[in-house]
């Protein structure tokens, strides 16, 4: 079978549910989210299940992007700006590298996964493979790194970076952050290979053999690059035509002038700004043909899983139609050639071509997914906590404000949290402002807040820092909020995006995890998507609760641990006799073994802050990593 679709309630063990099978199947599998918070939660949780598996990470690597664009009604061009997170680039790079070398592999991916990627063969082809014994030139060595775009700095030793001292070459490797190769010449033969610790240089362990793998998935042999310019050149001559018949020789000559400033670019380094726009060309692809993405990195047997399908798979279908529209007006205008149509994404009927078996998850699954697997929707209806599916209350919509007031003295008093869903920002900013001139603990959660400050305020929430969150669309798919035991919300009867079936359905989830929760729809007349929300979710309650009694189960609140401080995680190690060096509240040992440890210690606690979406403590944590690293450096000189 094609595909399945898994129908599950939010609590009820999707995750482990979709472990299971992939534990069974024994295959490649690649889990999208619909974002990159979701794809981060997703990636802890997975993790944690699959200790002996390479749980691998892999979305868009830009903390921001501002993609390439023209508008002609004003005559504005705009250059691409991106800031690339370093981070996240060495865990894509560690993705590709485990799906090349292994196949008990598990990929959390964001929709960029439909993205132009590099060539697994290019990819492949341009690695630089070393063996202790192997007769090879250090000069070539040095070379071939060049070629796949490793930077030369004696002076910082940093990823992706190499340094050479005499007849000792160090190696920084695209995917890691802590360890680095050694290679030690004697003349033209390899005499050792080493790990060695990046920081203070020492050796780690002796390696027999190890591959280097390119800095960047766009790598292309030096043949294919030549090719690519002189297939560039004739497309340039083409199009010059016509846009010179056209009469647009303003737009010929811009294009004329980037173009081969671009081709000069490439013959002499490989590589140029916005080299991904000549894809096409560097992979001897033809007109009309879809880039390689992560998805021909996988074998053809592979498994895919689309976590929160009712929003992936629309994001899924609509990246290429937004993609091609901004290209074609700069190809229009004389900004890219006509070949930059084909550095896209792929279109779905191409995404459904790479794909093998497919299930679908989601507590809303939509027309699509339940079609594309033929009916056939399993339903996981039971939550282990026992706990069912919130009592819904439908009042009018008149006093909706003044009768949410009164919940919330009700609920809080219970120290339990409410969240209320408004239909604008607007509204969203005014009821947060009235509900704090009353006295009412309150937060506003928009659009404009970045998402490290957005799991601040919802940690704030589970930590009792206040006790209402007032939102409009944020408040869906993903989020755990045990305290939360009242959802409220206002115009429920304004048929649309935001009061749909599904919608109104994934808001009503955010009240099951709490053994009171409730919801309360304000609405003046009972619309269709109403109407079927009422339905489905008493149908499901009354499901749980006999299951609930003929198993003897008693429902529960869900627990969650309390976020740790950085004090919290040393609070039991001893301070006294551990050397003369101190960073904060954590001790720096003398011997380099140790001090590896606790750097290994400290990133391990600090990814796994991050998984948790516990930024803040992941910042202290780096920010403690770095000022050790420091201080390390500084003992040495």
């Amino acid at each position: 079978m094609h595909a399945q679709t898994l129908l599950g309630v939010t609590g009820s063990g999707k995750t482990f549910t979709m472990a299971q099978v992939v534990a069974r199947q024994q295959r490649p599998t690649l889990v999208i989210a619909p974002n990159k918070t979701l794809a981060a939660q997703l990636y802890s949780e997975v993790r944690d299940l699959f200790a002996d598996n390479l749980v691998r990470y892999f979305v868009s690597y830009y903390d921001y992007y501002q993609p390439e664009a023209y508008i002609p009604s004003t005559d504005t061009y705009i250059e691409k700006d991106a800031s690339i997170n370093d981070e996240i680039d060495k865990m894509r790079h560690s993705a590709t590298r485990a799906l090349l070398e292994r196949r008990d592999v598990l990929i959390v991916a964001s929709v960029s996964c439909i993205y132009g990627l590099g060539a697994p063969e290019d990819y492949f082809n341009m690695m630089l493979f070393l063996e202790e014994g192997q007769e090879i030139e250090r000069n070539a060595v040095i070379r071939k790194l060049v070629k796949i775009q490793y930077r030369r700095s004696d002076a910082e030793f940093t990823r992706g970076t190499f340094r050479v001292r005499g007849d000792t070459v160090d190696i920084f490797p695209a995917d890691e952050d802590v360890q680095a190769i050694r290679v030690l010449f004697f003349g033209d033969e390899i005499e050792e290979l080493l790990v060695i610790d990046s920081v203070t240089g020492t050796s780690v362990h002796k390696l027999e053999r190890c591959t280097v793998y390119p800095t960047s998935h766009f790598v292309t042999e030096e043949g294919k690059i030549l090719r690519a310019i002189e297939t560039i050149g004739l497309e340039l001559e083409q199009h010059l035509k016509v846009l010179e018949r056209a009469g647009k020789l303003l737009e010929a000559g811009r294009l004329e002038q980037r173009t081969r400033y671009d081709m000069e670019l490439m013959k002499e380094t490989g590589f140029c700004p916005g080299v991904e726009n000549y894809s096409r060309h560097l992979a001897g692809r033809v007109a009309g043909e879809p880039s390689t993405t992560l998805l021909d990195y996988f074998p053809e047997d592979f498994l895919l899983i689309l976590d929160e399908s009712h929003v992936t798979l629309p994001q899924l279908g609509g990246m290429y139609r937004g993609d091609q529209a901004r290209k074609r007006t700069l190809v229009e205008h004389g900004f890219r050639l006509p070949s930059a149509l084909d550095n896209r994404p792929l279109n779905i009927d191409e995404f459904w071509e790479r794909t093998s078996q497919v299930v679908f998850v989601s507590a809303t699954p939509a027309e699509q997914e339940i079609e594309r697997s033929k009916g056939v929707v399993i339903e996981q209806i039971i939550r282990p906590t026992g706990l069912l599916d919130p009592k819904i209350d439908m009042r009018p919509a008149t006093n909706q404000v003044d009768d949410l007031v009164a919940e919330i003295r009700q609920v809080t008093e219970g120290n339990e949290k409410v969240l209320a869903l408004t239909l604008t920002k607007k509204m969203a900013e005014r009821l947060a402002d009235y509900l704090r001139e009353i006295g009412v603990r309150v937060r506003y959660l928009h659009s404009d807040i970045d998402t490290i400050e957005r799991f601040e305020i919802l940690r704030a929430l589970e930590n009792d820092e206040y006790d209402v969150l007032v939102g409009i669309n944020l408040l869906r798919e993903g989020l755990d909020l045990p305290s939360v035991s009242l959802v409220a919300i206002l115009d429920a009867d304004k048929e649309g995006f935001l009061r749909s079936k599904s919608s109104l359905i994934q808001i009503i989830g955010r009240a099951a995890r709490n053994v009171n929760g409730r919801v309360i729809l304000y609405a003046d007349r009972e619309t269709e998507s109403i109407a079927y929300a009422v339905t489905e979710t008493k149908r499901r309650r009354e499901l749980q609760a006999e299951y609930n009694s003929e198993h003897g189960i008693v429902p529960q609140t869900v627990r969650k641990k309390k976020h740790a401080t950085l004090g919290d995680l040393y609070s039991d190690r001893t301070l006294t006799d551990t050397g003369p060096t101190q960073v904060g509240s954590v001790a720096i040992p003398v011997d380099p073994a140790s001090q590896r440890a606790l750097i290994e210690d400290l990133r391990k606690k600090m990814f796994d802050a991050a998984g948790r979406k516990e930024f803040e403590l992941a910042a202290e944590l780096r920010d403690t990593i770095n000022n050790i690293q420091k201080t390390i450096l500084e003992r040495a000189i």
